[in-house]
């Protein structure tokens, strides 16, 4: 008997092991599934995906004014308000399901607020080719929730944050998919060869199973799942409850120097 290559290989992080942070005297509280490099975290970069925080606020918090170069920074609004500053004299609020993005460019510098009694947001930033993008013009777009087009399969709802037909236009060679799977349901997604799948599971438990080999991962709240594609293959994600998961693709390489800060 013949058995079935592996071409995915699956990695699952608990919360435990990814790193932390807070700011504004612990008002705003992190785990980072990809942490920056100072920090020492078990993973760094994927490709183009640099850095990817998962914030939480119980009332006001502040992230006080600080600069950024060259980098596609991302912050997506899970529930409750984000409040945002920059010295291009924008100043707005994001609420749940809209996102705010810079792209800095030649320098920008900003400011965040937690907004409510209740925040929980990704920021998530993204590795151009800063020997470009550190000559662009700083930007800065917001976008609320139903600027993002959404997807209706048999039990799975595929809100595309980063992708086609998204309105987020980035430098970077990303895919972020926002995706609810009802109970006993499955969602599949097909993962080229030298692609990379990162997936933080937002809410809800269930399974990622390899198709080819039916090797099964169990996933829960706050994991961290990374699946590397070594040759083309499908990954299938069936929910044991109701599950909500934030997955990015990226290519495992980019043909330009990453940004490095050892």
């Amino acid at each position: 008997m013949t058995q079935n290559k592996t071409v995915l290989d699956f990695k699952i992080y608990p919360p435990d092991v990814q790193a932390a942070g807070q700011f504004d005297g612990g008002r705003i509280t992190e785990i980072k599934p990809i942490g920056f490099p100072h920090e020492g975290p078990i993973l760094q970069n994927l490709g183009p995906l640099f850095y990817w925080a998962w914030a939480t606020a119980k009332g006001y918090g502040k992230i006080a004014l600080h600069p950024h170069q060259a980098f596609e920074i991302m912050s997506y609004a899970l529930e409750g308000e984000i409040g945002h500053y920059d010295t291009l004299d924008n100043r707005s609020r994001v609420q749940t399901g809209g996102a705010q993005v810079i792209q800095a460019g030649s320098g920008i510098s900003h400011e965040e607020e937690t907004v409510g009694e209740f925040t929980d947001f990704f920021q998530i930033w993204f590795d151009p080719d800063t020997r470009y993008t550190i000559h662009n013009s700083p930007t800065y777009n917001e976008y609320k929730n139903e600027d993002f087009p959404v997807e209706f399969q048999e039990g799975v709802t595929l809100k595309t944050i980063i992708g086609k037909d998204s309105p987020i236009d980035l430098e970077s060679e990303v895919i972020m998919k926002d995706i609810s799977i009802e109970k006993d349901r499955q969602f599949q997604h097909s993962l080229i060869q030298d692609r990379t799948l990162a997936l933080v599971v937002i809410s809800g438990n269930g399974t990622l199973f390899d198709k080819q080999t039916g090797v099964k991962h169990h996933i829960n709240k706050k994991d961290f799942a990374l699946i590397h594609a070594t040759g083309d293959g499908d990954v299938l994600i069936q929910a044991d409850s109701l599950l909500r998961v934030a997955m990015i693709e990226v290519p495992a390489q980019v043909d330009y120097p990453l940004y490095r800060n050892s």
